[in-house]
């Protein structure tokens, strides 16, 4: 029986995994910010509330944390990482016209940064779930004798 600390957080972030995922958060903040400076990743234009790229990086990362049962909260940390990453980019590249300090208030503002948390948990959760039951066919499977 899981613990519910062990059931929100998931396996131990401590050890020789669980760094990886603290490095791969930021890893894909920094990725996706530069993705999208480099032209990989493209915003057609209009009121953009979930980029697409940004999304299915998140979403990716967020399923494999569930299928290696690091729990939820490393689901949304790795989904919201992405989003962050594209509000950085569109915050001090975008609004170039604007002082270093208008950039960083825009990129720091608490009402949009608590919409990309949201998005962040509504994406983790839902990719969390998914790897989480595509780990359980796979445990299933390998558990099934015949």
């Amino acid at each position: 029986m899981s613990s519910p600390r062990r059931s929100v957080v998931g396996r131990g972030w401590i050890g020789s995994r669980g760094g990886l995922w603290l490095i791969l958060v930021v890893t894909l903040f920094a990725a996706t910010a530069v993705a999208y400076a480099l032209g990989v990743f493209a915003v057609s234009g209009g009121v953009v509330f979930v980029p697409e790229g940004t999304a299915l990086v998140g979403v990716v990362a967020a399923g494999l944390s569930g299928y290696d049962r690091r729990g939820p909260v490393a689901a949304w940390l790795v989904a919201s990482a992405p989003l962050l990453g594209f509000r950085a980019f569109h915050a001090f590249t975008g609004l170039s016209y604007r002082s270093f300090s208008e950039q960083l208030t825009y990129f720091l503002e608490p009402r949009r940064l608590t919409v990309l948390a949201v998005e962040g948990l509504a994406l983790g959760l839902l990719a969390f779930f998914s790897g989480s039951l595509v780990r359980r066919g796979v445990d299933v499977l390998r558990s099934d004798p015949t």
